[in-house]
């Protein structure tokens, strides 16, 4: 016996997501249909809205719902320090610690050989571009400390240091192998506070 349809569209839908198989889908799918109308409208809604609500800051193109960014258009962060990260999710991360004030770049990934991820491929190009039309006084590499952020950050600093700017990276607080998003406050500011100069 199949799954109606509707049931069937929904979990092939949650298949796709990251770590969902389809075991895990047909629950997803099995406990909204516990739910009432109101919630799955909201939940919908939610859903609609995630791509109509957001854009990407022109300036650090991060994901936001403004452009500029709150961040960017923020006139007290110092406009000389920039913070660059593989993704969103690490910027708000970094956030989180209120230990950062300056600005950040958002990279779009990490070079990853394996997935056919190159430089051309990030936002390389626009940080260059900032870094000879405003006055930088210091790029820190917030990338996570696996091999492929190791890899980004070497080609980055090899690209950075033609223009004297003080680069660093954050301090090793945290493991090899870990995700910035996932590291708590405290070993982020930790990170943060201690970086080193490359």
């Amino acid at each position: 016996m199949k799954f109606p349809q509707s049931i069937q569209n929904l979990i092939n839908h949650f298949s796709t997501l990251p770590t969902v198989g389809p075991k895990t889908s047909e629950r997803y799918v099995f406990y909204l249909l516990k739910q009432d109308p109101e919630t799955l409208q909201k939940f919908a809604l939610a859903l609609s809205e995630l791509k109509e609500k957001t854009t990407i800051c022109q300036n650090c193109l991060a994901i936001a719902e403004f452009n500029p960014c709150q961040i960017c258009a923020d006139h007290k962060r110092n406009k000389s320090t920039i913070c660059v990260v593989a993704g969103s999710r690490d910027m708000m991360a970094i956030e989180s610690t209120k230990k950062y004030n300056g600005l950040y770049h958002i990279l779009g990934g990490v070079i990853n050989a394996i997935e056919g991820i190159k430089e051309d491929k990030l936002n390389i190009k626009q940080l260059v571009e900032k870094i000879k039309k405003n006055q930088i006084k210091e790029i820190i590499l917030a990338l996570n400390p696996d091999m492929e952020g190791e890899t980004t950050a070497m080609y980055l600093t090899k690209l950075i240091k033609p223009h004297n700017i003080k680069t660093t990276r954050l301090a090793k607080g945290l493991p090899m192998g870990a995700n910035l998003e996932y590291a708590d406050e405290i070993t982020l500011a930790n990170a943060l506070k201690y970086r080193n100069e490359l």
